[in-house]
């Protein structure tokens, strides 16, 4: 029968992203049966060295590969993976001390040691991939290790948010024997120490993972193997998983997707499991575009943009508007656009226009990712522009690739106007505004902000109770709400689709939204 479950949890859960702990399902018990799942998602890796992305990969990088500290399930704060135990050792949050377990080993047999998690790390800075994860480590000065299992990170400044970072698929372990030390690994092979290792890729299809009978970690892995395949168009993955050529869905369903998954009959045997997430959609303006970097311009559009339509139309209840890159839910949320543009007018839009001296319609070219995100993407930006078309003030050219050349293209400043998502790589206000802003960000496009990175992000840093910090991030979002080099656009659930003979579907999701494989299983008792 069609199940649906839902675990929406109140404001003040909310506030720590407890994504989907103590929402359950049916119980159900392992069997001594070898338990092989097919999973399909959108979200095609950009590359297999952690090294290099900062964006969807991760999902990849969660299950192969194992990080310091991690999410254990039901846990909004990070805790031992491959460490044994990790803490602040003095009172200034500037150095934080892990011991690593004893015997870890990565899939090829090398030590896992505090050798080779200092060269993990310390490669990430050498190699600086741009709108690589390099960014995340702005506060560490240096790495050093003391035996085998000891490993200090100093860091430059006080940072109660460190732990979060270690605990990003970014930071995971990679074999010194494997990863060159000042550029990324090519082909389709990794070596890691995670729950599962990849037996085989093949780019933009499927990723083939099988359970790692060396790993030592927190993960208790309900199933022995998992294929990923990966979709272009997600109502190929919808059909896929009405035929039960896949087992469950956990990235890019559309709204019309969502529903129609709902009201499948009985005997369609399907579940969607929903909850309240902190994924969000923008827009980029690129400074170095003639139009995109006039502030006019991007006030106009902000002016314009009618977020009711867009999320009614494209996304059918299934996501909400957007006014602040912090989205609900998470401290420091705020409705700075709403408050400050109000209801979508074309007559104010015209007069920011006017005041800068610009009559004639603004030509812009919008670009997006055909796949990353779902097929409702082509949707949203066909509404953007018949909206922004519609005012007579804008021009509006619609362009998109799919994300392996989409994100080479905004990482070399190629596009005027483009969109992103974002899921939060720590459940944290820091991760809605740190990763935008600065040289070396997560768009690709250097926004530099100095009373953010300068003076609001370091006393936040100094805050251990991560509470306490609302003034500052609220100032954050005036600083964002004044330029307008990001544009928020709505907030969006999640929901995974699975058949109704697998369980584990309410616990596979991290607070980072990252989908852990190893909770789903096939139930072998009702």
């Amino acid at each position: 029968m069609f199940n649906r479950t839902r675990c929406l949890q109140s404001a003040a859960a909310l506030a720590s992203i407890s994504l989907l702990t103590g929402c359950g399902m049916l119980s159900s018990d392992q069997s001594d049966t070898e338990q092989k799942l097919a999973v399909g998602t959108t979200s095609t890796p950009s590359t297999l060295d952690p090294a290099g992305a900062w964006d969807g990969s991760w999902e990849l990088y969660r299950n192969v590969f194992q990080t310091l500290v991690s999410y254990p399930t039901g846990s909004t704060t990070p805790e031992p993976d491959a460490a044994e135990k990790c803490s602040f050792t003095d009172s200034s949050n500037q150095v934080y001390t892990c011991t690593l377990r004893e015997g870890l080993t990565f899939s090829d047999g090398t030590a896992l040691d505090a050798k080779a998690a200092k060269y993990s790390i310390d490669r990430i800075v050498t190699i600086g991939q741009k709108g690589g994860p390099s960014g995340l480590l702005s506060s560490l000065d240096k790495v050093e290790t003391s035996g085998d299992r000891k490993i200090t990170f100093r860091l430059n400044k006080p940072d109660a948010t460190f732990p979060f970072v270690l605990a990003t698929p970014a930071m995971s372990m990679v074999s010194p024997a494997d990863y060159p030390k000042d550029k990324l690994r090519t082909g389709n092979k990794l070596t890691g120490s995670g729950p599962y290792t990849l037996a085989s890729y093949e780019p933009d299809k499927t990723a083939e993972l099988v359970k790692n009978q060396k790993y030592e970690g927190f993960a208790d892995l309900k199933n022995d193997a998992v294929t990923i395949h990966y979709y272009q168009d997600s109502a190929v993955m919808v059909e896929a998983l009405k035929n039960k050529e896949i087992d469950a869905t956990f990235r890019g369903l559309t709204a019309e997707q969502v529903i129609d998954l709902e009201g499948q009959p009985k005997e369609k045997e399907l579940q969607v499991v929903e909850a309240t997430g902190a994924e969000i959609r923008y827009l980029v303006f690129n400074p170095k575009d003639p139009n995109a970097r006039k502030p006019a311009v991007r006030r106009a559009i902000a002016q314009v943009v009618d977020r009711g339509a867009l999320v009614d139309k494209v996304y059918k209840g299934t996501a909400e508007p957007l006014y602040s890159m912090i989205p609900s839910g998470v401290a420091g949320h705020a409705t700075s656009f709403f408050d400050t543009y109000g209801e979508p007018s074309v007559p104010k839009a015209r007069n920011i226009l006017a005041e800068a001296g610009i009559t004639e319609p603004v030509p812009l070219t919008f670009w997006y990712t055909s796949d990353r995100y779902g097929s409702a993407t082509a949707l949203e930006f066909a509404e953007l522009k018949r909206q922004l078309d519609a005012s007579g003030l804008f021009k509006i050219t619609l362009k998109h690739r799919p994300w392996n050349s989409f994100y080479k293209g905004y990482q070399k400043g190629e596009y005027p106007v483009f969109g992103r998502g974002w899921s939060p790589d720590f459940p944290d206000p820091d991760n809605f505004v740190a990763p935008f802003v600065g040289e070396n960000n997560a768009v690709g496009t250097p926004y530099n902000t100095p009373e953010i990175t300068a003076s609001l992000l370091p006393k936040t840093r100094q805050e251990s109770d991560r509470a306490a910090v609302g003034d500052q991030f609220g100032r954050a979002q005036e600083i964002l709400l004044e330029d307008v080099r990001l544009l928020p656009l709505w907030q969006g659930k999640l929901y995974v689709a699975a058949s109704d003979e697998i369980a584990g579907a309410e616990r596979a999701l991290d607070p980072q939204t990252i989908m852990q494989v190893w909770q789903l299983h096939k139930k072998t008792s009702w």
